[in-house]
Protein backbone atom coordinates (compact mmCIF):
# COMPACT_ATOMS: atom_id res chain seq x y z
CA UNK A 1 0.00 0.00 0.00
CA UNK A 2 0.81 3.75 -1.18
CA UNK A 3 1.28 5.80 2.01
CA UNK A 4 0.25 9.47 1.61
CA UNK A 5 3.34 11.74 3.11
CA UNK A 6 1.36 14.47 3.21
CA UNK A 7 -1.38 12.38 5.13
CA UNK A 8 -1.79 13.73 8.44
CA UNK A 9 -1.76 10.98 10.49
CA UNK A 10 -2.27 12.87 14.16
CA UNK A 11 -4.82 15.66 14.84
CA UNK A 12 -5.11 17.02 18.45
CA UNK A 13 -7.50 19.67 18.40
CA UNK A 14 -8.08 22.51 21.54
CA UNK A 15 -7.06 19.32 23.90
CA UNK A 16 -7.47 19.94 27.32
CA UNK A 17 -6.36 18.00 30.18
CA UNK A 18 -7.52 19.19 33.67
CA UNK A 19 -6.93 17.07 37.27
CA UNK A 20 -9.22 16.61 39.35
CA UNK A 21 -8.53 19.38 41.62
CA UNK A 22 -9.62 21.33 38.62
CA UNK A 23 -6.15 22.45 37.60
CA UNK A 24 -5.47 22.83 34.05
CA UNK A 25 -2.51 20.67 32.95
CA UNK A 26 -2.71 21.40 29.25
CA UNK A 27 -4.94 24.19 28.09
CA UNK A 28 -6.44 23.94 24.51
CA UNK A 29 -3.13 22.91 22.77
CA UNK A 30 -4.11 21.95 18.71
CA UNK A 31 -1.31 20.29 16.31
CA UNK A 32 -1.05 18.38 13.97
CA UNK A 33 1.28 15.63 12.60
CA UNK A 34 1.84 14.36 8.95
CA UNK A 35 3.36 10.70 7.96
CA UNK A 36 7.45 11.00 8.16
CA UNK A 37 7.44 13.94 10.49
CA UNK A 38 8.86 14.06 13.87
CA UNK A 39 7.60 17.39 15.75
CA UNK A 40 9.42 17.88 19.29
CA UNK A 41 7.74 19.26 22.45
CA UNK A 42 10.25 21.46 24.52
CA UNK A 43 9.38 23.00 27.91
CA UNK A 44 10.35 22.87 31.18
CA UNK A 45 9.14 20.25 33.98
CA UNK A 46 5.58 20.35 34.30
CA UNK A 47 5.12 22.33 31.20
CA UNK A 48 2.51 19.57 29.87
CA UNK A 49 4.81 18.04 27.67
CA UNK A 50 4.30 14.53 28.98
CA UNK A 51 0.89 14.69 29.35
CA UNK A 52 0.40 15.55 26.04
CA UNK A 53 1.82 12.68 24.67
CA UNK A 54 -0.34 10.19 26.34
CA UNK A 55 -3.30 12.52 25.50
CA UNK A 56 -2.95 11.30 22.31
CA UNK A 57 -3.25 7.67 22.89
CA UNK A 58 -6.46 9.06 24.49
CA UNK A 59 -5.16 8.15 27.68
CA UNK A 60 -4.56 10.28 31.12
CA UNK A 61 -2.47 9.56 34.35
CA UNK A 62 -4.29 8.73 37.63
CA UNK A 63 -5.50 12.06 39.03
CA UNK A 64 -6.29 13.42 35.73
CA UNK A 65 -8.85 13.39 32.96
CA UNK A 66 -8.68 14.51 29.25
CA UNK A 67 -11.91 17.28 29.71
CA UNK A 68 -12.35 18.54 25.97
CA UNK A 69 -10.57 18.81 22.32
CA UNK A 70 -10.51 15.70 19.50
CA UNK A 71 -7.76 13.29 19.49
CA UNK A 72 -7.88 12.73 15.69
CA UNK A 73 -5.62 9.15 14.04
CA UNK A 74 -5.46 9.06 10.67
CA UNK A 75 -8.99 10.94 10.58
CA UNK A 76 -10.42 9.09 13.18
CA UNK A 77 -11.73 10.46 16.50
CA UNK A 78 -10.31 7.96 19.03
CA UNK A 79 -11.85 9.65 21.75
CA UNK A 80 -15.47 8.59 20.86
CA UNK A 81 -14.57 4.85 20.93
CA UNK A 82 -14.93 2.75 23.59
CA UNK A 83 -12.18 1.12 25.89
CA UNK A 84 -12.00 -1.76 23.62
CA UNK A 85 -11.44 -0.04 20.69
CA UNK A 86 -9.02 2.23 22.21
CA UNK A 87 -6.95 -0.46 23.63
CA UNK A 88 -6.98 -1.74 19.95
CA UNK A 89 -5.14 1.05 18.79
CA UNK A 90 -2.31 1.09 21.10
CA UNK A 91 0.55 -0.41 20.71
CA UNK A 92 -0.49 -0.70 17.08
CA UNK A 93 -1.41 2.58 15.36
CA UNK A 94 0.25 4.25 18.23
CA UNK A 95 3.15 3.42 21.12
CA UNK A 96 4.79 5.21 23.74
CA UNK A 97 8.19 4.75 24.80
CA UNK A 98 8.06 5.90 28.82
CA UNK A 99 10.68 8.03 30.22
CA UNK A 100 11.16 6.18 33.30
CA UNK A 101 11.68 2.22 31.77
CA UNK A 102 12.62 1.06 34.76
CA UNK A 103 9.00 1.69 35.84
CA UNK A 104 7.37 0.59 32.77
CA UNK A 105 8.15 -3.29 32.75
CA UNK A 106 7.59 -5.87 34.44
CA UNK A 107 9.76 -7.20 37.20
CA UNK A 108 8.41 -10.68 37.15
CA UNK A 109 8.93 -11.35 33.49
CA UNK A 110 11.62 -11.66 31.13
CA UNK A 111 12.26 -9.05 28.45
CA UNK A 112 11.52 -11.25 25.83
CA UNK A 113 8.22 -12.22 26.79
CA UNK A 114 6.65 -8.35 27.25
CA UNK A 115 8.67 -7.04 23.76
CA UNK A 116 6.71 -9.83 22.01
CA UNK A 117 3.82 -9.32 24.15
CA UNK A 118 1.81 -7.11 21.92
CA UNK A 119 2.47 -7.98 18.48
CA UNK A 120 1.28 -11.62 19.54
CA UNK A 121 -2.19 -9.91 21.58
CA UNK A 122 -2.93 -7.92 18.57
CA UNK A 123 -2.97 -11.36 16.05
CA UNK A 124 0.03 -9.23 14.27
CA UNK A 125 2.55 -12.10 14.41
CA UNK A 126 2.95 -15.87 15.61
CA UNK A 127 5.14 -15.99 18.93
CA UNK A 128 8.18 -16.91 16.43
CA UNK A 129 8.01 -14.38 14.10
CA UNK A 130 7.81 -11.69 16.96
CA UNK A 131 10.73 -13.75 18.59
CA UNK A 132 12.48 -12.62 15.33
CA UNK A 133 11.54 -9.72 15.16
CA UNK A 134 12.40 -8.67 18.35
CA UNK A 135 16.11 -10.21 18.30
CA UNK A 136 16.39 -7.95 14.77
CA UNK A 137 15.44 -5.08 17.16
CA UNK A 138 17.39 -5.91 19.97
CA UNK A 139 20.71 -5.97 17.35
CA UNK A 140 19.73 -2.52 16.08
CA UNK A 141 19.59 -1.29 19.37
CA UNK A 142 23.09 -2.43 20.40
CA UNK A 143 22.11 -4.35 22.69
CA UNK A 144 24.86 -6.99 24.75
CA UNK A 145 24.38 -10.08 23.32
CA UNK A 146 21.50 -10.10 21.60
CA UNK A 147 20.69 -13.85 21.30
CA UNK A 148 20.05 -13.95 24.75
CA UNK A 149 19.59 -10.22 25.89
CA UNK A 150 15.69 -11.36 25.96
CA UNK A 151 16.48 -13.92 28.21
CA UNK A 152 17.16 -11.30 31.34
CA UNK A 153 14.95 -10.18 33.91
CA UNK A 154 14.32 -5.63 34.10
CA UNK A 155 16.52 -5.66 37.16
CA UNK A 156 19.50 -7.69 35.75
CA UNK A 157 20.13 -4.74 32.82
CA UNK A 158 21.67 -1.01 33.16
CA UNK A 159 18.75 1.54 32.72
CA UNK A 160 20.51 2.44 29.09
CA UNK A 161 20.04 -1.09 28.35
CA UNK A 162 16.53 -1.56 29.70
CA UNK A 163 15.23 2.06 27.97
CA UNK A 164 16.69 0.89 24.40
CA UNK A 165 14.32 -2.83 25.07
CA UNK A 166 11.50 -0.55 25.60
CA UNK A 167 12.18 1.19 22.51
CA UNK A 168 12.17 -2.25 20.99
CA UNK A 169 8.83 -3.12 22.92
CA UNK A 170 7.32 0.51 21.33
CA UNK A 171 8.37 -0.77 17.56
CA UNK A 172 7.28 -4.34 18.30
CA UNK A 173 3.84 -3.55 15.99
CA UNK A 174 5.26 -1.69 13.67
CA UNK A 175 3.21 1.15 14.49
CA UNK A 176 2.77 4.28 12.24
CA UNK A 177 3.71 6.68 15.64
CA UNK A 178 5.53 6.75 18.52
CA UNK A 179 4.91 9.43 21.14
CA UNK A 180 9.52 9.35 22.71
CA UNK A 181 8.89 10.70 26.23
CA UNK A 182 12.77 11.19 26.85
CA UNK A 183 13.29 8.45 25.21
CA UNK A 184 17.26 8.96 25.56
CA UNK A 185 17.33 10.66 29.24
CA UNK A 186 18.63 7.22 30.79
CA UNK A 187 21.56 6.93 27.77
CA UNK A 188 25.50 7.83 27.81
CA UNK A 189 26.10 10.40 24.67
CA UNK A 190 28.01 7.77 22.61
CA UNK A 191 24.49 4.94 23.35
CA UNK A 192 22.14 8.10 22.54
CA UNK A 193 23.62 8.85 18.92
CA UNK A 194 23.25 5.47 18.26
CA UNK A 195 19.94 5.94 19.19
CA UNK A 196 18.44 8.97 17.54
CA UNK A 197 20.15 7.89 14.55
CA UNK A 198 18.22 4.52 14.64
CA UNK A 199 14.95 6.61 15.45
CA UNK A 200 15.39 8.86 12.64
CA UNK A 201 15.76 5.42 10.19
CA UNK A 202 13.11 3.37 11.62
CA UNK A 203 10.18 6.92 11.18
CA UNK A 204 11.84 7.26 7.49
CA UNK A 205 12.15 3.65 6.94
CA UNK A 206 8.59 2.88 7.90
CA UNK A 207 7.09 5.96 6.98
CA UNK A 208 5.97 6.71 10.41
CA UNK A 209 5.08 9.88 12.31
CA UNK A 210 6.51 10.86 16.25
CA UNK A 211 6.35 13.27 18.73
CA UNK A 212 9.30 13.85 20.24
CA UNK A 213 9.22 14.83 24.07
CA UNK A 214 12.95 16.56 25.60
CA UNK A 215 13.97 19.15 27.61
CA UNK A 216 17.31 19.28 25.65
CA UNK A 217 17.01 21.22 22.46
CA UNK A 218 20.21 19.69 21.20
CA UNK A 219 19.08 16.27 21.49
CA UNK A 220 15.56 17.51 19.27
CA UNK A 221 17.46 19.69 16.83
CA UNK A 222 19.05 16.35 15.58
CA UNK A 223 15.32 14.71 14.69
CA UNK A 224 12.33 17.15 14.85
CA UNK A 225 11.06 18.88 11.72
CA UNK A 226 9.45 21.16 13.84
CA UNK A 227 9.37 22.28 17.43
CA UNK A 228 6.67 23.21 19.94
CA UNK A 229 7.76 24.80 22.93
CA UNK A 230 5.21 24.68 26.04
CA UNK A 231 4.87 26.54 29.15
CA UNK A 232 2.11 25.74 32.10
CA UNK A 233 0.11 23.38 29.49
CA UNK A 234 -0.08 26.52 27.04
CA UNK A 235 1.64 26.92 23.26
CA UNK A 236 4.53 29.42 23.61
CA UNK A 237 5.61 28.56 19.89
CA UNK A 238 5.82 26.65 17.18
CA UNK A 239 8.03 26.62 14.18
CA UNK A 240 10.36 25.07 12.34
CA UNK A 241 13.15 23.42 14.40
CA UNK A 242 15.60 25.88 12.57
CA UNK A 243 13.29 28.84 13.18
CA UNK A 244 13.54 28.11 16.99
CA UNK A 245 16.97 27.43 17.45
CA UNK A 246 18.41 30.74 15.53
CA UNK A 247 15.31 32.57 15.61
CA UNK A 248 13.09 32.08 18.45
CA UNK A 249 10.32 34.94 19.12
CA UNK A 250 9.01 34.37 22.43
CA UNK A 251 10.82 35.71 25.34
CA UNK A 252 10.36 32.15 26.91
CA UNK A 253 12.02 30.12 23.99
CA UNK A 254 14.54 32.80 23.76
CA UNK A 255 15.34 31.74 27.43
CA UNK A 256 15.94 28.30 26.68
CA UNK A 257 18.33 28.28 23.80
CA UNK A 258 20.44 30.94 25.85
CA UNK A 259 19.98 28.88 28.62
CA UNK A 260 21.22 25.57 26.52
CA UNK A 261 24.29 27.59 24.61
CA UNK A 262 25.40 28.91 27.74
CA UNK A 263 25.79 25.38 28.98
CA UNK A 264 28.16 24.05 26.68
CA UNK A 265 29.87 27.64 26.97
CA UNK A 266 30.81 27.63 30.94
CA UNK A 267 34.46 27.60 32.46
CA UNK A 268 35.73 24.35 33.44
CA UNK A 269 35.17 24.53 37.15
CA UNK A 270 38.82 25.34 39.38
CA UNK A 271 40.12 22.65 41.12
CA UNK A 272 40.41 22.64 44.71
CA UNK A 273 43.15 21.60 47.44
CA UNK A 274 42.09 18.29 48.91
CA UNK A 275 41.11 17.95 52.07
CA UNK A 276 41.35 14.58 53.92
CA UNK A 277 38.49 12.05 51.87
CA UNK A 278 35.28 11.66 53.73
CA UNK A 279 34.51 8.73 51.85
CA UNK A 280 36.73 6.29 50.19
CA UNK A 281 36.53 3.01 47.88
CA UNK A 282 39.85 1.25 48.11
CA UNK A 283 40.14 -1.61 45.45
CA UNK A 284 36.53 -2.52 45.63
CA UNK A 285 34.86 -5.23 43.72
CA UNK A 286 31.43 -5.42 43.25
CA UNK A 287 29.51 -8.83 41.48
CA UNK A 288 26.03 -9.87 40.42
CA UNK A 289 25.88 -13.47 40.34
CA UNK A 290 29.17 -14.04 38.07
CA UNK A 291 29.20 -10.77 36.60
CA UNK A 292 31.82 -8.34 37.82
CA UNK A 293 29.79 -5.15 37.59
CA UNK A 294 33.13 -2.99 39.32
CA UNK A 295 36.46 -4.45 39.03
CA UNK A 296 39.57 -3.06 41.39
CA UNK A 297 38.32 0.38 41.53
CA UNK A 298 40.23 2.94 43.89
CA UNK A 299 37.90 6.21 44.41
CA UNK A 300 37.19 9.05 46.89
CA UNK A 301 35.07 12.17 47.85
CA UNK A 302 36.56 14.46 50.26
CA UNK A 303 34.57 17.27 52.54
CA UNK A 304 33.35 20.06 49.98
CA UNK A 305 34.25 18.03 46.94
CA UNK A 306 32.78 17.19 43.53
CA UNK A 307 33.73 14.26 41.95
CA UNK A 308 32.41 12.94 38.54
CA UNK A 309 31.87 9.69 37.13
CA UNK A 310 31.23 9.08 33.48
CA UNK A 311 31.14 6.06 31.08
CA UNK A 312 28.65 4.87 28.85
CA UNK A 313 25.38 2.63 29.93
CA UNK A 314 26.32 -0.21 31.92
CA UNK A 315 30.06 0.75 32.41
CA UNK A 316 29.48 0.31 36.53
CA UNK A 317 28.91 3.92 37.16
CA UNK A 318 25.30 3.16 39.28
CA UNK A 319 27.12 -0.22 40.65
CA UNK A 320 30.10 1.74 42.00
CA UNK A 321 27.06 3.82 43.43
CA UNK A 322 25.55 0.66 44.99
CA UNK A 323 28.62 -0.75 46.25
CA UNK A 324 29.44 2.62 48.25
CA UNK A 325 26.28 2.68 49.94
CA UNK A 326 26.75 -0.93 51.20
CA UNK A 327 23.15 -2.15 48.19
CA UNK A 328 25.57 -4.35 46.39
CA UNK A 329 28.81 -5.91 48.82
CA UNK A 330 32.22 -5.61 47.87
CA UNK A 331 33.93 -8.74 47.38
CA UNK A 332 37.65 -7.13 47.54
CA UNK A 333 38.80 -4.15 48.79
CA UNK A 334 37.25 -1.82 51.49
CA UNK A 335 35.05 1.29 52.10
CA UNK A 336 35.95 3.85 54.58
CA UNK A 337 34.09 6.52 55.99
CA UNK A 338 36.38 9.17 57.69
CA UNK A 339 39.01 6.66 57.41
CA UNK A 340 37.33 4.03 59.46
CA UNK A 341 36.24 0.80 57.27
CA UNK A 342 32.73 0.15 56.98
CA UNK A 343 31.01 -3.57 56.99
CA UNK A 344 30.25 -4.34 53.18
CA UNK A 345 26.52 -4.72 53.45
CA UNK A 346 23.82 -2.14 54.52
CA UNK A 347 22.07 -3.86 57.04
CA UNK A 348 25.54 -4.15 58.95
CA UNK A 349 25.53 -0.23 59.29
CA UNK A 350 24.92 1.88 62.16
CA UNK A 351 22.36 4.46 61.77
CA UNK A 352 25.13 7.26 61.48
CA UNK A 353 27.07 5.19 59.08
CA UNK A 354 23.54 5.25 57.30
CA UNK A 355 23.17 9.42 57.72
CA UNK A 356 26.06 10.52 56.50
CA UNK A 357 25.93 8.95 53.24
CA UNK A 358 22.86 9.39 50.99
CA UNK A 359 22.02 8.78 48.10
CA UNK A 360 19.94 10.31 45.28
CA UNK A 361 18.13 7.28 42.54
CA UNK A 362 18.39 7.54 38.90
CA UNK A 363 14.67 6.54 38.11
CA UNK A 364 12.65 8.85 40.55
CA UNK A 365 9.31 6.83 39.62
CA UNK A 366 10.47 3.42 41.45
CA UNK A 367 12.51 5.47 44.15
CA UNK A 368 9.67 7.64 45.51
CA UNK A 369 6.64 5.12 47.43
CA UNK A 370 3.14 5.92 45.28
CA UNK A 371 0.91 5.82 48.55
CA UNK A 372 2.55 8.12 50.51
CA UNK A 373 2.79 11.60 50.39
CA UNK A 374 5.27 14.00 49.53
CA UNK A 375 5.14 15.20 53.60
CA UNK A 376 5.82 11.47 54.74
CA UNK A 377 9.04 10.86 51.89
CA UNK A 378 10.63 13.59 53.32
CA UNK A 379 9.57 13.47 56.80
CA UNK A 380 10.53 10.20 57.19
CA UNK A 381 13.88 11.02 57.46
CA UNK A 382 13.91 13.36 59.48
CA UNK A 383 12.28 11.94 62.04
CA UNK A 384 14.18 8.12 62.03
CA UNK A 385 17.67 10.14 62.41
CA UNK A 386 17.12 13.09 64.45
CA UNK A 387 13.76 11.54 66.45
CA UNK A 388 12.16 15.13 65.64
CA UNK A 389 8.29 15.98 67.25
CA UNK A 390 5.41 15.87 64.44
CA UNK A 391 5.21 19.65 64.04
CA UNK A 392 8.99 19.66 64.02
CA UNK A 393 9.16 17.35 61.24
CA UNK A 394 6.47 19.20 59.16
CA UNK A 395 8.42 22.78 59.51
CA UNK A 396 11.40 20.39 58.22
CA UNK A 397 9.94 19.52 55.53
CA UNK A 398 8.29 22.47 54.09
CA UNK A 399 11.57 23.72 54.48
CA UNK A 400 13.30 21.28 52.13
CA UNK A 401 10.23 21.94 49.65
CA UNK A 402 10.96 25.90 49.63
CA UNK A 403 14.80 25.13 49.47
CA UNK A 404 14.23 22.38 46.73
CA UNK A 405 12.15 25.23 44.59
CA UNK A 406 8.76 23.20 44.92
CA UNK A 407 5.32 24.76 47.01
CA UNK A 408 4.60 23.83 51.08
CA UNK A 409 1.40 22.46 49.94
CA UNK A 410 2.93 19.48 47.97
CA UNK A 411 3.81 17.90 51.31
CA UNK A 412 -0.09 16.63 51.17
CA UNK A 413 0.46 15.28 47.10
CA UNK A 414 1.05 12.11 46.42
CA UNK A 415 4.25 11.39 43.62
CA UNK A 416 1.80 9.97 40.70
CA UNK A 417 0.03 13.49 40.98
CA UNK A 418 4.16 14.62 40.11
CA UNK A 419 6.29 15.60 36.77
CA UNK A 420 9.71 13.78 36.47
CA UNK A 421 11.63 16.88 37.29
CA UNK A 422 9.45 17.42 40.36
CA UNK A 423 9.51 13.35 41.30
CA UNK A 424 13.69 13.88 40.50
CA UNK A 425 13.45 17.04 43.36
CA UNK A 426 11.89 15.13 46.00
CA UNK A 427 14.42 12.89 45.88
CA UNK A 428 16.88 15.11 46.66
CA UNK A 429 15.34 16.82 49.33
CA UNK A 430 15.10 13.32 50.87
CA UNK A 431 18.60 13.19 50.72
CA UNK A 432 19.11 16.60 52.29
CA UNK A 433 16.60 15.63 54.97
CA UNK A 434 19.24 13.35 56.50
CA UNK A 435 21.88 16.12 56.95
CA UNK A 436 24.31 14.36 55.35
CA UNK A 437 28.38 14.35 54.76
CA UNK A 438 28.52 12.58 51.43
CA UNK A 439 25.25 12.20 48.09
CA UNK A 440 26.18 10.25 46.27
CA UNK A 441 24.28 11.65 43.05
CA UNK A 442 23.04 8.94 40.30
CA UNK A 443 22.25 10.86 37.28
CA UNK A 444 20.22 13.52 39.63
CA UNK A 445 19.03 15.95 36.98
CA UNK A 446 18.60 13.59 34.17
CA UNK A 447 14.97 14.29 34.28
CA UNK A 448 14.81 17.54 34.53
CA UNK A 449 14.77 20.76 31.80
CA UNK A 450 17.81 22.82 31.40
CA UNK A 451 16.29 25.58 33.51
CA UNK A 452 15.19 23.76 36.24
CA UNK A 453 18.44 21.73 36.19
CA UNK A 454 20.55 24.54 36.81
CA UNK A 455 18.67 25.55 39.56
CA UNK A 456 19.40 22.52 41.07
CA UNK A 457 23.19 22.48 40.48
CA UNK A 458 23.00 25.87 41.70
CA UNK A 459 21.34 24.67 44.75
CA UNK A 460 23.49 21.39 45.09
CA UNK A 461 26.75 24.02 44.89
CA UNK A 462 25.01 26.48 47.43
CA UNK A 463 24.70 23.43 49.71
CA UNK A 464 28.05 22.17 49.32
CA UNK A 465 29.83 26.08 49.71
CA UNK A 466 27.70 26.67 52.87
CA UNK A 467 27.40 22.78 54.62
CA UNK A 468 31.15 21.33 53.51
CA UNK A 469 28.69 18.23 51.50
CA UNK A 470 30.85 16.34 49.52
CA UNK A 471 29.17 14.61 45.77
CA UNK A 472 29.95 11.84 43.99
CA UNK A 473 28.03 12.96 40.82
CA UNK A 474 27.28 10.16 38.27
CA UNK A 475 26.02 12.07 35.03
CA UNK A 476 26.59 10.98 31.27
CA UNK A 477 26.32 14.71 30.56
CA UNK A 478 29.22 16.23 29.79
CA UNK A 479 28.48 19.87 29.94
CA UNK A 480 27.29 19.56 33.54
CA UNK A 481 30.54 17.59 34.38
CA UNK A 482 32.60 20.70 33.42
CA UNK A 483 30.45 22.55 35.02
CA UNK A 484 30.62 20.99 38.83
CA UNK A 485 33.37 18.44 39.09
CA UNK A 486 36.42 19.27 40.86
CA UNK A 487 37.73 15.72 39.39
CA UNK A 488 36.89 13.08 36.99
CA UNK A 489 36.20 9.12 36.48
CA UNK A 490 35.78 7.65 33.59
CA UNK A 491 34.62 3.97 33.64
CA UNK A 492 34.65 1.49 31.18
CA UNK A 493 33.79 -2.30 31.39
CA UNK A 494 33.75 -1.98 35.23
CA UNK A 495 37.46 -0.08 35.20
CA UNK A 496 38.25 3.48 36.08
CA UNK A 497 40.47 4.17 32.43
CA UNK A 498 41.32 7.42 33.50
CA UNK A 499 41.06 9.67 37.09
CA UNK A 500 42.07 12.96 38.18
CA UNK A 501 41.40 17.02 37.84
CA UNK A 502 38.29 17.79 35.34
CA UNK A 503 40.54 19.93 34.15
CA UNK A 504 42.86 17.37 32.99
CA UNK A 505 40.41 15.00 31.67
CA UNK A 506 39.35 17.06 29.32
CA UNK A 507 42.16 18.63 28.14
CA UNK A 508 44.35 16.99 25.27
CA UNK A 509 46.26 14.22 24.60
CA UNK A 510 42.82 12.55 25.80
CA UNK A 511 42.78 8.87 26.74
CA UNK A 512 40.71 7.21 23.22
CA UNK A 513 37.77 6.39 25.18
CA UNK A 514 37.41 10.22 26.65
CA UNK A 515 37.73 11.22 22.96
CA UNK A 516 34.84 9.12 22.16
CA UNK A 517 32.66 10.79 25.30
CA UNK A 518 33.29 14.38 24.00
CA UNK A 519 32.91 13.94 20.29
CA UNK A 520 29.85 12.61 21.30
CA UNK A 521 27.85 15.64 22.96
CA UNK A 522 25.09 17.39 21.01
CA UNK A 523 25.64 20.57 19.64
CA UNK A 524 23.32 23.45 18.86
CA UNK A 525 22.48 23.13 15.21
CA UNK A 526 20.69 20.49 12.97
CA UNK A 527 23.28 19.05 10.55
CA UNK A 528 25.18 17.77 14.17
CA UNK A 529 23.90 13.74 13.81
CA UNK A 530 24.44 13.76 10.34
CA UNK A 531 28.61 15.00 10.42
CA UNK A 532 29.21 12.67 13.23
CA UNK A 533 28.21 9.50 11.56
CA UNK A 534 29.49 10.57 8.41
CA UNK A 535 32.85 11.17 10.30
CA UNK A 536 32.55 7.64 12.05
CA UNK A 537 30.94 5.31 9.07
Amino acid sequence: MTRDMNETILKLTDLRVEALSGAVLVDNVSLELKRGEVMGLIGESGAGKSTIGLASMVYARAGCRITGGKIEIQGEDVRVLDAEGRRERRGQRIAYIAQSAAASFNPAHRLMDQVTEMPISHGLMTEAEAQAWALELFRALDLPNPDTFGNRYPHQVSGGQLQRAMAAMAMSCRPDILVLDEPTTALDVTTQIEVLALLKKLIRDYNMAALYISHDLAVVAQVADRVMVLRHGKMVELGETGQILLEPHMDYTKALVAERKAADKLAMIATTTREKPVLEGVDVTGIYGTFKAVKHVSISVARGETVAVVGESGSGKSSLARLLVGLLPCVTGEVKLHGEVLPPSLKDRNRDTLRKVQLIYQQPDVALNPRQTIGEIIGRPVEFYFNRSPSEVKARVAELLRLVGLPEDYAGRLSTALSGGQKQRICIARALAAEPDIIICDEPTSALDQLVADEILKLLKQLQDTLGVGYLFITHDLGIVRRIAHRTAVMLQGEIIAQGPTADIFAPPFHPYTEKLLSSVPEMRTDWLDEVLAKRA
